[in-house]
């Protein structure tokens, strides 16, 4: 692989906006600051903020420095294909509107059981190897969102993933949704190094609440998404902490720390351990994820999959909990397929009431 310089990479969903457009003049103050401190890894899609975020690279980092001064990631979203006579032309159009000859890295979007069936229909990885073989692209890989399970068949039917792309978070490290220690230890026993998606959550990890936050201000070494983003970046086998910044003020914050990169100490791992400790202390339903249930459903509705996005719900009341919500119900029951037969509440040894907890889950994803 091309030499990579540090663990910090530049995703490019989260841009400086001037209305609707990108600001090109920020984002370009941005590139250079992130460039300067010695960082080169730069991600993107094409349907990143409505598809202007390839372009605004094209004009602000292309067009501005050598290629081989620069790692570029792009992806093939399914989104944009519905057969494999058009993945071609797609990736054509990304090369052009990036302005670049080839990419560095090119990934299967957001790999998970319902999609990947759809990608091996279309022949979706058959066409990227042979856009490889062509020198269009160097490495193979897959963002990934689903279980770890999933992730594994993936791995063990397409070897030649070079590269795969997770969320991983101190939040999210044991949580039975996203399963990011799962996923990141199958990574590891099939050898494929790691970029980290999604290491602050959304923002969620750098506005934590007043209790959780006092806990950090303690330390005073760093800010919240500072520890975030160190926690990701220690662990073996990491290539890139990937980090969607937005103001010039962002990059210098995580360009200073991460050019030196220390991983956590102590005192810093345990602080991430008491902040945990107040998230899961929270009124949430306490499931422990025994999966008893599961077995049992008529409808076979992922209870205690749908408990962890409930959980993430009422926790950071973001976009994800609803992604992986969608994520488990692709091609199992959705709360509202519930019929109430009480079987899961005889077998829960925590003895929650399911049928009730399954109207609120309804009420907060399925009624929409």
């Amino acid at each position: 692989m091309k030499n990579i310089k540090g663990k910090l990479g530049f995703g490019c969903m989260r841009m400086p906006m001037d209305g609707d457009d990108v600001d090109h003049k920020i984002f370009c103050q941005m590139i250079d600051v992130f460039m300067e401190n010695g960082f080169h890894y730069f991600d993107t899609a094409k349907g990143y903020l409505n598809q202007k975020s390839e372009i605004a690279l094209r004009e602000c980092l292309v067009k501005r420095y050598p290629r081989e001064s620069f790692v570029l990631t792009n992806k093939l979203s399914t989104s944009f294909f519905s057969s494999e006579e058009e993945i071609r032309p797609l990736f054509e159009s990304q090369l052009k509107a990036c302005g670049v000859d080839y990419f560095d890295f090119y990934l299967m979007h957001s790999q998970n059981k319902e999609l990947y069936e759809k990608f091996q229909n279309c022949h979706a990885y058959e066409t990227a190897l042979a856009l490889k073989e062509e020198g269009k692209f160097r490495h193979l890989g897959i963002s990934f969102h689903d279980k770890a399970s999933m992730l594994e068949k993936i791995l063990r039917e397409h070897p030649e993933i070079e590269v795969v792309q997770i969320q991983f978070n101190y939040a999210d490290f044991e949580d039975p949704s996203v399963e990011s220690r799962k996923c990141y230890e199958v990574c590891r026993k099939f050898q494929k190094p790691i970029i980290v998606m999604e290491p602050v959550k959304g923002g969620s990890l750098a506005n934590l609440p007043a209790p959780a936050q006092a806990i950090f201000d303690e330390l005073k070494n760093g800010s919240a998404a500072s520890y975030a983003i160190r926690f990701a970046a220690g662990f073996d086998g990491i290539m890139m902490v990937l980090s969607g910044m937005s103001s010039v003020e962002m990059v210098r914050e995580n360009t200073t720390y991460m050019k030196n990169f220390q991983p956590l100490n102590k005192a810093e791992q345990e602080a991430i351990d008491q902040v945990c400790h107040i998230f899961h202390s929270k009124n949430l339903i306490p499931c422990t994820g025994c999966r008893y249930c599961v077995d049992g459903c008529p409808k076979n509705i992922l209870i205690p999959d749908l408990f962890s996005c409930m959980n993430n719900k009422e926790l950071w009341k973001n976009w994800n909990a609803d992604y992986y919500y969608w994520v488990h119900t692709q091609k199992n029951g959705k709360a509202g397929d519930c019929i109430a037969c009480g079987a899961c509440e005889e077998i829960c040894p925590q003895n929650l009431p399911i049928r009730e907890l399954m109207k609120q889950l309804c009420q907060a994803f399925d009624k929409k």
